[in-house]
């Protein structure tokens, strides 16, 4: 559990973790792999969200996934890429959350995530929360706590 005061000062800038979906790169499910590189390596992200047609979330790609689609049996095949659609290979089991933010839980995805999308009801797509906003909430509180709070250590009995 996190503690009152940690909760409240991780929290004091949260209307910056949520980067807008207008802000984000994406892709949409019926892509072909060749517009995906395009788009992965020219933004120089990883990963994106892959969109349906309603806007709502249906996966994550990712640049190895669609290079790997370029290997064939002997050498590279970069023509592989035209024939095969982002839904063809995008990962569909990905975490995502809602607003409002549930802070352990988002602090527990970014662990092992860089980013976390988020959906509303819907599950339209809404944004992204990333490691880097959260971390800015926590170097924050680091540097600020001892000066906003009085701080006393706990002695054990």
């Amino acid at each position: 559990m996190i503690g009152t005061t940690v909760r409240k000062m991780l929290l004091e800038n949260e209307d910056d973790f949520l980067i807008s979906s207008d802000n984000v790169a994406t892709l949409s499910e019926s892509n072909s792999l060749e517009h995906a590189i395009l788009v992965l390596t020219k933004i120089g992200y990883s990963r994106v969200p892959v969109l349906n047609k309603e806007e709502q979330l249906v996966g994550l790609v990712s640049l190895s996934q669609v290079v790997d689609q370029m290997f064939g049996i002997e050498d590279l095949e970069p023509e592989n890429l035209a024939n095969k659609k982002v839904v063809d290979v995008m990962d569909t089991d990905i975490p995502m959350i809602s607003l409002p933010l549930d802070l352990e839980k988002t602090l527990h995805l970014l662990v092992n995530d860089s980013f976390i999308p988020v959906v509303n009801e819907s599950k339209e797509f809404t944004g992204i929360i990333t490691r880097k906003e959260i971390l800015k909430a926590v170097n924050h509180l680091a540097h600020e706590l001892e000066i906003e709070y009085d701080v006393i250590e706990k002695v054990n009995i």
